[in-house]
């Protein structure tokens, strides 16, 4: 393959990836325009009509700022972890890191048991919080928080454990955003009886269910480039009739619904399709070298 078949590959697989981002803009729209619209008063009947119940609900939260962050490089920088065996970094963005002594957790389902060992084992460790532990498959999975608030499924800021059998961390990979700047205006939110419409407007509050949380965080708008932007997203998990656990996602600013395991999966495959594309680049421009140095011997 020569040099310039090489590069029209190359720019044919950015126009997909193009293609892909206008399509996941262009799907969340049309989503959000199809919510009906419900008053407070509606909503609320309808919730008790169905039996969904729901427990205090936050009143302090009504207006939060987008933010920005860049996904950090760590190869700009030497990484010293205490108690590493090895320490490898993948494609600039990840940390994988081997322990020396694999260090006990003594309660793996509650999150200030990992306190000491995201301080002393973890390069900026305080900036993750607990997210879901995996029995089956020996995982402790850790979102980054920015701003005191959780950034939900973005691949550039999570952090995975890796246990034995004895729930001791042998093991564990690492993303990080920072640079974490907010936006000067701050934006209305919707209020989480809204939250509520948006969800229930879609059937996804089943009757016979409990909404157990409703928490502010954060979720990627777009998380393909170095420079990323974050919205405000209301985090809700429910407990359906059948002892079921659900969690939605809902666009605190415009209401949409998120799927955020979705999104994170396509961005992670697109990613790996253009990662091989730049390789395959990069051979063919290294073999094109090498032809041209033959010729001139």
């Amino acid at each position: 393959m020569d040099w310039s078949k090489s590069k029209s590959i190359f720019i044919v697989v950015f126009l997909i990836l193009n293609i892909f981002l206008y399509s996941l803009y262009v799907n969340r729209y049309t989503e959000a325009q199809l919510v009906p619209v419900l008053g407070d008063k509606d909503i609320e009947a309808r919730l008790q009509d169905d039996h969904i119940t729901y427990g205090t609900l936050p009143t302090n939260v009504e207006k939060a700022a987008y933010l920005s962050g860049e996904v950090k490089n760590f190869d700009e920088e030497k990484i010293d972890i205490q108690n590493a065996h090895s320490i490898i970094v993948e494609n600039k963005n990840k940390l994988v890191v081997t322990l020396k002594n694999p260090v006990k957790i003594s309660n793996i389902n509650n999150e200030i048991n990992y306190k000491l060992f995201l301080q002393n084992h973890v390069y900026e460790g305080e900036s993750y919080s607990l997210w879901q532990v995996d029995k089956e498959n020996k995982k402790v999975t850790f979102f980054q928080r920015v701003k005191d608030r959780k950034v939900y499924y973005n691949i550039n800021g999570v952090l995975t454990l890796h246990l034995n059998e004895k729930d001791e961390v042998i093991r564990y990979e690492q993303t990080l955003l920072e640079k974490i700047e907010e936006y000067e205006e701050q934006e209305n939110l919707l209020t989480p009886v809204q939250v509520f419409q948006a969800l229930y407007s879609k059937g996804l509050l089943k009757p016979n269910s409990n909404i157990t949380e409703l928490k502010l965080g954060y979720s990627t708008l777009v998380q393909l480039t170095r420079t990323q932007v974050f919205v405000p997203t209301w985090e809700v998990r429910v407990t359906t009739s059948d002892n079921k656990h659900e969690e939605y996602f809902v666009n605190a600013v415009e209401g949409k619904i998120i799927d955020v395991q979705l999104d994170a999966t396509k961005v992670e495959a697109v990613e790996n399709e253009v990662e091989d594309a730049l390789k395959a680049e990069e051979i063919q421009k290294q073999i094109k070298e090498n032809n041209e140095d033959v010729v001139e011997e």
